[in-house]
């Protein structure tokens, strides 16, 4: 038999085999799809019964249960992520643990810390621990006024320690400064003085842990020496959380950029607040004005190495700071948001009156590329979710803009 006659036999003899698993693959494609959305509705994302938040359902609030199960089927695809929290109307609407997450398990939140230190910022000038936010910053470091060799550092004001245009470096882009600060010891105040600055206070964002610490150091000589049980009366008991754990640098101050420890039920109270105009169950703990004044924007198009021009993975578009708080566009939404390594979140939706949670890994001496592949997917997750959300008929919240 010639080669082109055994081809056109095996033709014969294989089409009508492929022609049949063809046709029940497309009779199996409906019931693959079925079942995945089955499987994310399958999900178990219920509210644990408590009496520190009120608890309802998605659909009782307007949420499309749909999309909430997608989205904790996604969750529970990730490694690294600890819990996952919906509050919708002032409701918990859907809670969920991973990865040896539990609900009354507090994590260190990392940069998620530097939002509570702008919070007790707010606390401060209410007490009048501090005057303004135009007092220099080093009015409060008597002890290296001296020192100072660039006159610049002598203008840098609390109002540009909260904006991040304190003239600092931004460590991770700027070597060999994150290395200093988190692999040589962790006495980092003398870093006022032998950090160089690379901008004019004021004009310029850079992302500096070195500014955050320093500003809880500034509340702890101008309030209390340790903020930690200053910051539970006068803040925290007021939402009724707990801070658990807060870890402090070798001159024993708080740390004002990490290490605060919270459970994801207790960060939700503090979404709350925010979104709420500083009001938590009826009253006023924080000025409205304050929180107005915190999620506005202060520096635009932040760019971040990674993800290109104002993006921070898929979904999070024209990045924005404020006052130690994070902001952005997803989809048609604005949201403002505290965030912390390792995909710790705190995302405020004004405009749908939602706060989202996520607890997960620090992810301690993991960075860059490594940790982005974890951190970038539990924030991908959020953004996913939200994206779509339908807009609220009633108009978004205008004033943290």
């Amino acid at each position: 038999m010639s080669v082109q006659s055994t081809s056109f036999c095996c033709r014969r003899i294989y089409y009508p085999i492929f022609l049949c698993m063809l046709i029940i693959l497309l009779l199996l494609l409906p019931t693959a799809c079925h079942s995945n959305v089955k499987s994310s509705l399958a999900i178990k994302y219920t509210p644990l019964q408590g009496s520190d938040l009120k608890v309802s359902t998605p659909a009782e609030q307007g949420l499309n249960p749909a999309l909430v199960g997608e989205l904790y089927a996604n969750a529970a695809q990730l490694e690294t992520i600890y819990s996952l929290l919906v509050l919708k109307n002032g409701y918990l609407v859907a809670e969920g643990y991973f990865n040896g997450g539990a609900v009354y398990q507090a994590n260190p939140l990392q940069s998620v810390t530097k939002s509570y230190t702008s919070a007790l910022v707010g606390v401060a000038l209410n007490q009048g621990c501090l005057s303004s936010l135009d007092q220099k910053m080093i009015d409060f470091f008597p002890e290296f006024k001296s020192r100072i060799k660039d006159p610049r550092k002598k203008r840098i004001t609390i109002r540009n320690m909260l904006e991040m245009r304190s003239g600092y470096p931004w460590e991770a882009r700027t070597p060999p400064y994150f290395d200093i600060l988190f692999s040589q010891g962790w006495r980092w105040l003398p870093h006022l003085l032998d950090f160089p600055l690379t901008s004019e206070p004021g004009t310029r964002f850079a992302y500096s842990n070195l500014t955050s610490h320093l500003l809880a150091v500034i509340l702890a000589r101008a309030c209390s020496k340790d903020l930690k049980p200053w910051a539970q009366k006068h803040l925290f008991s007021l939402i009724n959380a707990k801070v658990a754990k807060w870890g402090h640098d070798w001159d024993n101050y708080r740390w004002g950029c990490v290490e605060i420890y919270f459970t994801p039920r207790d960060m939700a109270k503090f979404g709350l607040l925010y979104l709420n105009h500083g009001r938590y169950q009826g009253k006023q703990v924080l000025p409205a004005s304050w929180i107005r004044q915190s999620l506005k924007s202060y520096s635009r198009n932040i760019r971040f190495v990674k993800w290109g021009p104002s993006k921070l993975g898929r979904y999070f578009r024209n990045i924005e700071y404020g006052y130690q708080w994070w902001s952005a566009k997803v989809g048609k939404h604005h949201v403002n948001f505290a965030w912390g390594h390792g995909g710790n979140l705190i995302v405020l939706l004004h405009e749908l009156n939602m706060v989202i949670v996520c607890t997960a890994n620090p992810l301690y001496g993991i960075h860059g590329e490594e940790s982005w592949q974890y951190e970038g997917a539990i924030i991908d997750v959020v953004g996913k979710f939200i994206s779509p959300l339908p807009s609220s008929k009633h108009g978004a919240d205008k004033t943290v803009k």
